[in-house]
Formats: structure tokens, sequence, C-alpha cells
């Protein structure tokens, strides 16, 4: 099958130019302008832009959490980031500490296997890493698992100490991969939060008062400092706030191998949310790690953005219905699952706050969307970009038509969760056609193609995937 894209604008990370794209198989075949070729499908991309399909390199689907289980799965899930104009993701497959992390990858392909839509990666939840079991970690490499994520929060669940953190931190530098790590002091703030409770104060607002930023900026520091000696490539996950950031700005100025990607929901939202509800549990919705912000903390997230302070945004998608799953932690925020829907709303959020009012540039809204997670995570030229060879992983992008976000809007919500976290939001730029690998999997808001997405093997740190 061939599909040939005619009259579009396309956008990279570099480049900005008319012409047309031609797509043999699952591939980029050739780019030019006016191309005399037949194909078997046309679609006229006049006044539209042509953009890689994005790369959300945070997802968790299918995640157990707090006594229940992530709303979306791999099956819907890949469908909702389809329609919102998301090509590839990176979830997180959790060993179960004291097990293998070999066995935790063969539960994450079960999981995944037949039901994607879209093509998708791994990284790997490291809750603990005896000497004995250090090499399973080149294993994971050599299966296309060439990143872990480790986590400073959430003792006695992922929690890990600063020696398995070394520990780890050597063996991936070793082995030429990459570190993600979740930077706040769990330990510190657990101690604030049984504070908290003592007091009274079990609303969903004490989830944020009880994680400061300084605790966030303090974990940040200590991840960086220990990956420098330990010579590894640090990835700081889900950046909330200006402390955590300026500790980025000051270990890059130093020449640390350290980038950081912050999410939209700390762009777009910030910790007054979780109060003002008619139902004073409403905020319970918004209840994520790290906790929103103060609003302030957005404008320099914004600018770290456009000066690339912070190098990708993603979504750290990890939903859980209102009714049923959060309302687990009525009593008590503490019970709340942790996490907020988003794969299906990062493309046009970003492309509304960033690039219509002003914030950035097309070049750089590809980068931080598609570009850079790819080159990050080794998806890259494979995914990425618009390039001969490259898989055809294509967004036709409307960039004048508005939706109003909401979970009644079949064009903004078809993710599997009972409220959206930008209710209300209007946004210009819609994902209007999505293909993935040459595949039109979504077109004008109805899903096109379903299932056939497949695991892709990723590249080591500073190597090519083709």
């Amino acid at each position: 099958m061939s599909i040939l894209i005619t009259n579009g604008r396309i956008v990279t990370a570099v480049d900005d130019y008319f012409a047309d794209i031609l797509i043999e198989g699952e591939k980029i075949a050739r780019i030019g302008k006016d191309l005399d070729v037949h194909a078997d499908t046309v679609l006229d991309a006049k006044d539209r832009l042509v953009f890689p399909g994005g790369v959300d390199a945070h997802t968790h689907f299918d995640m157990p959490f707090g006594g229940t289980v992530s709303a979306d799965d791999f099956e819907s899930g890949t469908k909702a980031a389809a329609f919102g104009g998301t090509t590839t993701v990176i979830d997180f497959a959790i060993q179960t500490k004291g097990s293998s992390t070999i066995k935790g990858l063969d539960l994450w392909h079960e999981k995944a296997a037949g039901k994607a839509t879209i093509d998708y990666g791994f990284h790997m939840i490291v809750t603990d890493m005896p000497e004995e079991r250090l090499g399973e970690m080149e294993r994971l490499a050599c299966e296309g698992v060439t990143s872990y994520k480790l986590f400073m929060a959430y003792p006695g669940v992922l929690y890990v100490d600063d020696g398995t953190l070394y520990r780890a931190f050597r063996q991936a530098g070793q082995n030429g991969t990459r570190i993600s790590m979740h930077a706040e002091n769990g330990i510190v703030i657990d101690e604030i939060i049984k504070g908290a409770i003592r007091d009274g104060k079990t609303s969903p607002i004490h989830h944020a008062l009880t994680r400061p930023t300084r605790m966030e900026a303090e974990g940040v520091h200590r991840a960086i400092a220990i990956a420098e000696v330990a010579d590894v490539p640090l990835y700081i996950v889900h950046l909330s706030c200006s402390d955590a950031l300026d500790q980025v700005k000051l270990a890059r100025m130093r020449g640390v191998d350290v980038i950081a990607e912050t999410c939209p929901q700390y762009l777009f939202l910030d910790q007054s949310i979780y109060e003002g509800h008619e139902d004073p549990f409403a905020g319970a919705k918004w209840v994520m790690t790290p906790a929103l912000r103060e609003k302030w903390n957005q404008d320099v997230l914004w600018s770290g953005l456009k000066f690339g302070h912070l190098a990708t945004v993603a979504t750290d998608h990890c939903p859980f219905c209102y009714k049923d799953q959060k309302e687990l932690g009525r009593d008590s925020f503490t019970n709340i699952p942790n996490g907020a829907p988003g794969v299906e709303n990062r493309m046009s959020l970003l492309f509304d706050g960033g690039v219509v009012k002003g914030r950035m540039s097309l070049n750089r809204f590809v980068e931080v969307t598609s570009t850079a997670p790819a080159k990050t995570f080794g998806l890259f030229p494979k995914k990425g970009t618009i390039a001969v060879g490259s898989d055809a992983d294509l967004v036709i992008f409307d960039p004048k038509r508005k939706e109003t976000i909401s979970v009644d809007n079949e064009f903004t919500h078809h993710m599997r969760v009972d409220y959206s976290a930008y209710e209300g939001y209007e946004v210009q730029g819609w994902s209007e056609t999505v293909l993935s690998r040459g595949r039109i999997i979504a077109q004008k808001g109805t899903l096109v193609t379903e299932g056939g997405g497949e695991f892709i093997k990723r590249a080591r740190v500073g190597e090519l995937l083709r």
C-alpha cells in the first residue's frame, strides 16, 4: 500500500517547508515538491501542518497503584493517544520488589501484546537491585529496554535507598543506558504527611501541601550528584516547579549530563484547583505526584522549555476514575490513587499554549513533543522526524481548528476515565489525520484502524535506531 500526502507544510525540529510525502509500506519513501507518482491513497494537506507523530515517553497503562489499576490499558490508552496525535509511547514495566526485572518485563509484554494500536516501548521501574542481579540490567538493554526508572518517593512501595540508586546508576552507565528519576525526598515527605494526618488535615489540598517544592528540589539535587559520581546520563521525570528546575540549570552549567521533562499539568494547572468545588473531595481528580504547584511556577517552566533547560513534555498519563477509584481516598488524601489523564490532550495543549500563545516556535514544539524524546530514548531516526527511511508516523494537523476539551466532547476524549483534567479548556490546533507506520489510524475524529502496534526495541544512549 502507498499513500501520498500532498500540499502540506512539513515541520520538523529543524525544518519548515512545503512538499509532498510518499509513503510506501511502513516507511517514508520520497519527499519532494509536486511529486508525480501514483499512490493507492492521496491525502490533501492543504492549509495543514504535517508533523512527525508525537512521542510520549511517560505513560502508565494497566498499572496497579493504591489498591486499584489505572483506567486505561494498552488498548484504550493507545487509541486515545493516537486521536491526540501521539504515535509512540514508552510505558513503565514494574519489577516486583525481591523479584526479577525480567519477570516484570514479561508481565508488561503480556499486558500490551495484541492490544496496542500505536507502537510502544518500555522503561523498567527498578524497586531493588542487589549486586547478584546487576546482570539483569544488561539483559534488559539487549531486549531493547535501555532506560530504568527509580524512585526516591513512596517509602515501602517503590522507594529505593541511595546505595541502591548508586549501584543501579553505575551499572546503567557502564551499559550505555539511561536513568529516569522520580526525584522527591520521600522519607521527609512521609514525616510531613504523618503530622498532617495527626492534625486532621485529610482533604485533597493536603496532598500538595505535604509535598513542598524544596523536597522535590532536594531530590533532584541528590539524584544529579549520585549520577555525576556514577557517570550515567540522567533524565528527571515530571519536573513540576522552579526550585527543582534551578537544580537542573546549575548542573547543566557544570557540564553534567542531565535533562528533564515537564508535563502539561504543570504548565496549565495549579494547586488552586484542589479547592473551590461544590464537592470538597472533587480536588481528588488532580491528586498526582509531584503535586500541582503555585501558579507562578508555570511561567518559569514555559521559559525553561523555550530556552532548552527542559528538554521534553510527556504526560505521566496515569488515569483513575473519580467514581470508584479516586473515591477510595475520600476519608484521607493518603488513600487517593495518584495520577491523572492526559495522553490524548498533550499535542493540542502544547500547540495552543506554546505556539499559538507565542511561547515557542513550531520547530521547538515538534522538538519537545517528538524529536527530543525520540533522541533521548533511542528511537531516533526511526521515530521523531520526517525523513526518507523513517517510519511513516505522521500527523496532519489543523492549526486553526478550535475544540473545547471535555469529557463530553467526542473529539477530545477517548480515554477510559470519567473526567477530563482540562475540562473546559479551549485549545486551537487539532490532530486531523494520524498515521502510524503508514497506516491511517485516526481521521477527522474517527478511528480507522485498531491494533497493529508493535513493541520497539530501543537503542542505547548515543546510538541510532533504524
